[in-house]
């Protein structure tokens, strides 16, 4: 079989990453093998280029060493300040240049076997695929529901009444819990955000990530409109990464951004009535959380009834290139 070789950027988002970022470059020369002898993609003299959003630690200088001793092309672009994910995202497209595919990645996922080649191949091959996304696993080896429905009213309605993760087993949420969808290359509205492999051809109909979403929202926002343009986002089931984050699940500043940017994408795609039952939907649901005693939820739901913005305090502190888990039920 002819073996085809395209050009690929990855762009890696960070903010104080020193600690995750040497392991991604660790696991790069495993993720661009070519593991099957019958995968017809290759790539050529990839290049890793790092966004990083005003980092204090030595992420940048851990970066140069990871990418030395993993001998891949480094290229860095400083934001100049902590401007969040979708800007990372952004200006590290932009210094790609005339590739055929930029892989997105969080700094905290690690490669398994040809799992690169694999998401490329399935990129090329299939017809209206502009996004591919792996299959993840937690640290521990668990299979994450990464993959998602198109956000919704009802969806919402029965995430608040009986929890994610029941709802999800139910099929009737976001989330896509039937493990036979993550053994075949499933079509979904969406996937969380940690790895994605876009076309170029995706990323000029498309346009930029939109900045407004600070983080969370904007990867669900870039595939609903790659959707509206006739783009299918599809799961590579035979490439498979594994992601060490998920600080969403612990901590009450990122469930309140979280919360209110579900909310913000709803009202960029719906009028103002729907947008506020949706809202208020997803008020009820912090409201019952919060009565059990939870942390995240009673700062969510500060939030949603102030309409204050959760921006400023990660100028300071949390980052805008972490986790994207699935929601606590």
């Amino acid at each position: 079989m002819t073996l085809r070789s395209y050009r690929v950027a990855i762009v890696v988002v960070t903010h104080n990453s020193a600690a995750v970022l040497p392991g991604f470059f660790d696991s790069l020369a495993a993720g661009l093998r070519d593991a099957d002898p019958d995968t017809p993609a290759g790539i050529d003299d990839p290049v890793v280029i790092v966004a990083d959003n005003d980092s204090r630690d030595d992420t940048l200088a851990r970066a140069a060493d990871a990418a030395q001793a993993a001998r891949v092309t480094l290229e860095v672009v400083r934001l100049g300040g902590n401007r969040g994910y979708a800007a990372g995202v952004n200006a590290g497209t932009a210094a790609a240049g005339d590739v055929d595919a930029v892989l997105v990645a969080n700094p905290d996922v690690r490669f398994t076997d040809g799992a690169l080649p694999r998401m490329l191949a399935r990129l090329h091959a299939t017809p209206r695929v502009g996004i591919v996304v792996p299959r993840i696993r937690s640290a521990d080896g668990r299979l994450s529901f990464s993959l998602r429905r198109s956000p919704s009213l009802l969806r919402a309605a029965a995430e608040a009444l009986v929890g994610n993760e029941r709802a999800a087993r139910l099929g009737i949420g976001e989330i896509i819990a039937d493990e036979r969808a993550y053994q075949q290359a499933t079509v979904a509205a969406w996937a969380t955000g940690c790895a994605m492999l876009i076309s170029r051809e995706c990323l000029n109909a498309v346009g930029p990530w939109d900045e407004s979403f600070f983080l969370y929202s904007e990867e669900t926002d870039f595939a609903l409109r790659a959707h509206d343009r006739g783009f299918l986002l599809q799961l590579e089931p035979r490439a498979e990464i594994v992601h060490l984050g998920g600080e969403s699940r612990i901590s009450p500043q990122l469930w309140s951004l979280l919360a209110v940017n579900r909310v913000r994408l709803y009202r960029k795609r719906h009028g103002a009535a729907a947008t506020a039952l949706f809202r208020g939907v997803v008020i009820a649901r912090e409201l019952s959380r919060a009565a059990l005693g939870s942390a995240p939820s009673r700062a969510a739901l500060r939030v949603l009834l102030t309409n204050a913005d959760p921006v400023p305090g990660f100028l300071d502190g949390e980052t805008p290139g972490g986790s994207r888990r699935g929601a606590p039920g």
